[in-house]
């Protein structure tokens, strides 16, 4: 499917956990050891939060393995709170707007995994979406239409709240057409100031999520770490390095939220909107 990061803490420069990890993102792209897929070729982004409100996004078609412009800027840009991950396309195009991390005014998305049969309900999909949100669409893949379906359905005021009316209404669309297990997601979402995690399948057989166990194991991470604060931690879709006493797997059907360094693990379950 497809494999993702997410850090918040003290700033660090990009390419500390996107490339220079033993199993980076950059690695994951080639051999990826957790998800469906081994190789998430079909293109890249990184979401980044500085200054200002509205998050930077750099994405691109080319495998990330193979994008000078990604090395670079990585190595140059630092922040407190990033989003970055590699694609394996499911059936929609190759193309830059088909690329995560989606955003929308503060919010970034990012997603592994699929809507079973979207052929089928995109349709009845894209119509729920808030007339508003509607034309902010740029692209053509179930990932991007999760995204302003639990924007629609109040994700900006209830992020817990928005994403749980968002796969309770995939579900039911998807069960009306004939579809036994429509949803299968792990999400990276933030707003700037806190990160979320969900991971959730119909079929309670969810992609793979982890997070670091605390701050002292992200350090382990980044060479030079003597300068970080006791509230980093990081997000992943399959651990970054050998070291598994500094992952915590996320359980099945449940999210995350992690403020201020600390993370907060509770149940997850779908809402009729």
């Amino acid at each position: 499917m497809c494999r993702w990061l997410a850090y918040t803490g003290s700033p660090i420069y990009l390419d500390e956990l996107i490339i220079k990890p033993e199993h980076s993102l950059i690695d994951q792209s080639l051999e990826a050891r957790c998800g469906e897929t081994t190789t998430n070729g079909d293109g890249f982004g990184i979401g980044w939060y500085g200054e200002r409100e509205i998050p930077g996004v750099y994405k691109d078609i080319q495998p990330a393995w193979n994008d000078s412009n990604l090395k670079a800027l990585s190595a140059q840009i630092q922040s407190r709170l990033f989003l970055a991950h590699i694609r394996a396309a499911t059936g929609t195009a190759v193309q830059r707007t088909n690329c995560h991390p989606f955003q929308y005014d503060c919010w970034l998305f990012v997603h592994n995994g699929s809507i079973s049969g979207f052929d089928k309900i995109r349709r009845d999909l894209v119509l729920a979406i808030a007339p508003d949100l509607f034309l902010d669409i740029q692209g053509t893949t179930d990932s991007e239409i999760m995204f302003y379906l639990a924007l629609t359905f109040g994700m900006a005021d209830d992020v817990k709240a928005g994403v749980a009316r968002m796969v309770g209404f995939i579900e039911q669309t998807g069960h009306d057409k004939g579809i036994e297990f429509p949803m299968q997601m792990s999400l990276g979402i933030s707003d700037g100031e806190t990160l979320y995690g969900f991971r959730y399948s119909t079929a309670a057989r969810s992609r793979t999520l982890f997070h670091s166990r605390d701050a002292e194991a992200v350090k382990e991470l980044i060479p030079e770490a003597r300068a970080l604060s006791g509230h980093c931690r990081a997000v992943v879709s399959e651990p970054l390095n050998e070291l598994t006493d500094i992952w915590v797997a996320v359980p099945e059907s449940s999210w995350l939220t992690i403020e201020g360094g600390e993370v907060h693990c509770d149940d997850f379950a779908p809402e009729s909107p």
